[in-house]
């Protein structure tokens, strides 16, 4: 080999350059690759010192020395073989070589001298781009040494499931890679062997050496003995390809593709054995027929045999050709994304007549927890009345969650107040107050989702949470009063990282927080003393930061010293993706208080886009909505998915960042790999406590998902499937300013008109395809307690085909005379125009009933805020407003719910029940001066009962009895106007 190192002996040595130009140009070199080395360190000792502190050392071990093995493994074979080739290539080149053309012996005259360093620099270069390209597939190789057996085979290989999702993947990913071993080290040798004489085009015969048609030879024979073994694994895939009807195997892969790609093996097998053949034979003639017959079967069997029969066989009978694959995609697709149990029962959909008294108040009775107000926007409502200080500051969508408040679950919107940066006056956005002193926010604040104010519109008539803490300054927080740690270091709007711990040798708090009394404005100074954040005390660590973020002052600053920490990658949605690359996180983190703290709970989902015959679709387009953000997809190269698992649950602890998985599907194999290959990442769903369980919730993702693939797959007979007949959809969000689905929504709701209990649900409705009447009702429990009923999914089929949809019934309620009468003077005023909430869909006793708050907000002046002006209703063919909920059904029925009586003043009796022609019980009977005394006699209760449900706590109770007295003043008011016109007559 050391001739490959010597000068060649035909020809004089070429001029070397000047020593100094040579070690200026290596000066430059050592700096930038000493540059980008201490940079990758920086990165790799600081990720290290993260996932030590988080205590998830385990994780980061088996991704970095798995990414090695890849990296060296993979970039030596790459490297190694090509050197090898290009050092044959040399070693066997002609002894004498003739004169070619000017061009090759000038390249041949600039390679000779650095032959050596070219050698190994080009094995260097192409063995880092081939290691860099193998640590992209960590996941498809861990996957591959730790699969577990799925327990289920396909419909058409009969092979076990995990083959296609562990073991397919990456054994495509190794034979592409040998192909591109042999294609590179194919071109790498040839043009050694040319500009050495071995390849010789500008004559007419012997145009290859001897040495360099054995070395093409074998290299081509390997690269097509490797794409024999790529036309077997292809046969696989037949069952992932989409189609135009759907994803998986169908008439013409059977019957079609599948033959023609068991013949190319063979082809191909022939075509590598003539190549290999050629080592002796030193003749291109056969191996050239070879590859010819290789490439003309490709085209007619790969790809003109297949189409024949799919326009000529095929499409003049699809239905019946394609019955049998579509019935195994529907099994597959119901299967792949847990659609198999859907629960399906009839409901007659729009109500038909006016309830009666009675009716009325049962229907009100199912409605008490109906979220009317809407968590996108009042947002702007929390913003303004709870944000106590302008560097506070809510999520754009606020979250809905339930929490026991005096013996009773309640429906509650929430928001954390976290620390918002930009509120911070630009002179003062320094890097030690950024980064040292405003570090974290500070407690949750909730409001009521199912109860409205009927007066005080100071907080936009939002009732607050108060029985869960609230001090005299204002703020709402969700919590024991004094009991728990309200300071949120890791949040969702948290700055990218903060220095925290006694800023100076005196032991000095300077981190500016809330006071914690409640009742006090002054600004209160703390310091996190947490077990979370990375120690950066000692200058080695300091110096590692600051390379890492770019910024001195880690070193310079006074601020950092031996008490320090940095805190980093704290959005809990960040936090889970490190420790759990292996997972789709939710795009909703939602807060919730759990044994005296504030965590977030994600959850996460393994995803695959490799289940067989299942239908294959972009995340993105089936989570979309009016509400959607942020799709979170990180676990796979396209977003597209088959198949889909709620498999962990996740917190991360609001304050000290401790991010704890639990496993919560206990039978997915996906995850049971992923456990495998990381053991003790994930805690056993046994670990949940029972507090923790009270705030899980069925994830929404995987709801809208489920709902997407529904809307087709609730259809199981192929026939009808392929007609179309029964396709529905999910309906467009009638408020919304671009098409895009109508969001789901939590909310307690029984599921079924015979239903007594309700439950805290997830639900949404479906349309026919392409019009607007309800096709169904979905519903999924999501109560984490309740083991035997979460996650089960309801579909409510309607038996009235007319029944309205979310566009109709949003039309029927704006052009509702006594809507547009309501809203007259909203829609005239041009600085406060109505804004239309999310509208509900509930079934209740009898049929559907929806529900829409009205919100105004001033548009002009920054401070202005939404206040819940009025809620409308529709149940059937009757359309209501008011104030209130109660108030929009009595509006809607006619009908006093406090009292089942016909409404006073509409002179109608009770619908169902004969008009007697005598008074109502309890109607004001007498003089105009009894009644209207009786009328002041019945507020004056009413307000006294409205104290008495206040200092009890009861605030429905007392928002009743306040409605109750506002309508006997204006009924006295009304008998007064009366008598003063009867007076004026006489």
């Amino acid at each position: 080999m050391s001739e490959l190192f010597d000068e060649e002996p035909e020809r004089p040595a070429p001029e070397r350059p000047g020593r100094r130009t040579r070690a200026l140009v290596i000066t430059g070199v050592v700096l930038i690759v000493g540059f980008f080395l201490l940079s990758a360190f920086a990165s790799i000792y600081t990720d290290r010192l993260w996932y030590k502190e988080v205590g998830f050392s385990g994780v980061f071990n088996t991704m970095l020395w798995t990414r090695v093995g890849l990296f060296v493994v993979f970039g030596a074979v790459m490297g190694g073989i090509v050197a090898l080739n290009m050092y044959l290539a040399f070693r066997f080149r002609p002894l004498f070589l003739m004169a070619g053309p000017d061009g090759v012996d000038r390249y041949r005259d600039a390679v000779t001298p650095i032959r050596g360093w070219l050698l190994a620099g080009v094995g260097v270069v192409v063995g880092i781009f081939a290691g860099t390209s193998a640590i992209g597939h960590w996941r498809t190789f861990l996957l591959w040494r730790n699969a577990e057996p799925w327990g289920s085979k396909d419909a058409y290989f009969k092979k076990d499931i995990g083959f296609y999702v562990f073991d397919l993947p990456w054994w495509n990913f190794v034979i592409d890679f040998a192909m591109a071993v042999a294609i590179v080290s194919l071109i790498a040798t040839a043009i050694v062997h040319y500009l050495y004489g071995g390849i010789r085009l500008q004559v007419a015969h012997d145009r290859f050496s001897s040495a360099a048609q054995v070395q093409l030879s074998v290299l081509l024979g390997a690269f097509v003995l490797m794409k024999s073994v790529d036309y077997y694994l292809d046969r696989y895939d037949l069952v992932a390809d989409d189609h135009r009807l759907f994803t998986g195997m169908n008439y013409a892969g059977e019957n079609a593709m599948l033959p023609a790609r068991n013949i190319l093996v063979g082809v191909a097998l022939i075509c590598a054995v003539l190549f290999f053949l050629n080592v002796w034979r030193k003749t291109w003639q056969l191996p050239s027929v070879g590859l010819a017959l290789l490439a003309l079967s490709a085209v007619l069997l790969g790809m003109i045999w297949p189409a024949i029969v799919q326009n000529f066989q095929v499409k003049p009978s699809e239905a019946d050709k394609e019955n049998p694959y579509i019935k195994a995609n529907i099994e597959a697709t119901r299967e792949a994304y847990g659609l198999s149990d859907v629960a399906t029962e009839d409901f007659p959909g729009a109500a038909t007549g006016t309830p009666s008294g009675e009716a009325a108040q049962q229907v009100l009775g199912q409605l008490t927890a109906a979220p009317v107000v809407d968590p996108q926007q009042v947002r702007d409502t929390f913003q303004q009345r709870q944000q106590i200080r302008s560097y506070y500051s809510v999520p754009k969508v606020l979250d809905v969650d339930h929490y026991e408040i005096d013996g009773k679950n309640e429906p509650l919107v929430l928001g954390a107040r976290e620390l918002d940066q930009s509120g911070i006056d630009a002179s003062d956005q320094n890097w030690s107050n950024l980064h040292t002193v405003y570090t974290h926010g500070e407690g949750l604040i909730a409001a009521y989702a199912n109860q409205v104010a009927t007066s005080d519109e100071v907080n936009g008539r939002i009732v607050w949470a108060e029985g869960i803490g609230s001090g005299t300054s204002g703020r709402t927080d969700l919590t024991d009063a004094g009991k728990f740690e309200t300071r949120l270091y890791y949040g969702e709007l948290s700055p990218s990282y903060s220095i925290v711990g006694k800023a100076s040798k005196d032991d000095a708090s300077v981190e500016l927080g809330l006071a914690n009394a409640g009742n006090s404005p002054d600004v209160q100074r703390t310091t996190y003393d947490g077990k979370g954040g990375v120690p950066i005390g000692s200058t080695f660590n300091q110096l590692m930061y600051a390379i890492k973020f770019g910024e001195p002052n880690f070193v310079l600053s006074g601020r950092v010293n031996g008490n320090s920490k940095v805190l980093y990658n704290r959005t809990p949605t960040e936090r889970v993706e490190k420790v759990a690359p292996w997972l789709t996180v939710d795009g909703d983190p939602y807060p919730a208080v759990v044994d005296g703290k504030i965590v977030w709970i994600l959850d996460g989902y393994t995803t695959t886009d490799r289940y067989p015959n299942a239908q294959r679709e972009s995340f993105a387009a089936m989570i979309d909505d009016s509400l959607q953000q942020d799709t979170g997809l990180q676990t796979i190269p396209t977003d597209e998915i088959n198949y889909m698992r709620s498999a962990v649950k996740a917190t991360v602890d609001a304050y000290d960042g401790t991010v704890t998985l639990y496993q919560w599907d206990e039978d997915d194999p996906i995850l049971k790999t992923w456990m495998k290959a990381f053991p003790g990442a994930v805690e056993p769903k046994s670990a949940i406590d029972a507090e923790l369980l009270d705030h899980i919730r069925y994830p929404e993702d995987l709801f809208k998902v489920q709902r997407y693939q529904l809307a087709r797959y609730h259809v199981t007979d192929a026939g009808d499937f392929y007609q179309g007949n029964n396709r529905w959809q999910v309906p467009e969000d009638p408020n919304a300013s671009r098409e895009v689905f109508q969001p789901p929504y939590r909310l307690y709701a029984t599921g079924a008109a015979d239903s007594v209990d309700s439950d805290w649900s997830l639900t949404s409705v479906f349309v026919p395809y392409r019009k607007g009447t309800v096709a169904s009702y979905l519903q999924v429990n999501s109560d984490a307690t309740k083991a035997d009923s979460f996650g089960k999914l309801r579909l409510l089929e309607m038996t009235d085909q007319n029944s309205p949809g979310p566009g109709q019934v949003v039309n029927e309620m704006k052009q509702d005379e006594r809507v547009i009468e309501t809203l007259r003077d909203l829609n005239v005023q041009r600085d406060t125009p109505p804004r239309y909430g999310n509208l509900l869909t509930l079934p209740v006793e009898g049929g559907l009933i929806y529900i829409e708050p009205i919100y105004v907000v001033r548009t002009t002046g920054s401070s202005s805020f939404p206040i819940l002006q009025y809620v409308i209703v529709k149940y059937g063919e009757n359309v209501g407003i008011g104030e209130t909920l109660p108030a929009a059904l009595s509006d809607a029925f006619n009908i006093d719910l406090s009292t089942g009586q016909p409404t006073p003043g509409t002179g109608e009796p009770t619908p169902g029940e004969p008009d007697t022609g005598t008074p109502d019980p309890g109607q004001p009977t007498g003089t105009i001066e009894e009644q209207i005394a009786e009328q002041l006699r019945a507020a004056d209760e009413a307000f006294a009962a409205a104290t008495a449900a206040q200092q009890k706590g009861d605030t429905v109770e007392w928002a009743r009895q306040l409605e109750v007295a506002q309508k006997a003043v204006e009924s006295a008011v009304k008998l007064a106007d009366q008598r003063d016109k009867e007076e004026k007559k006489q």
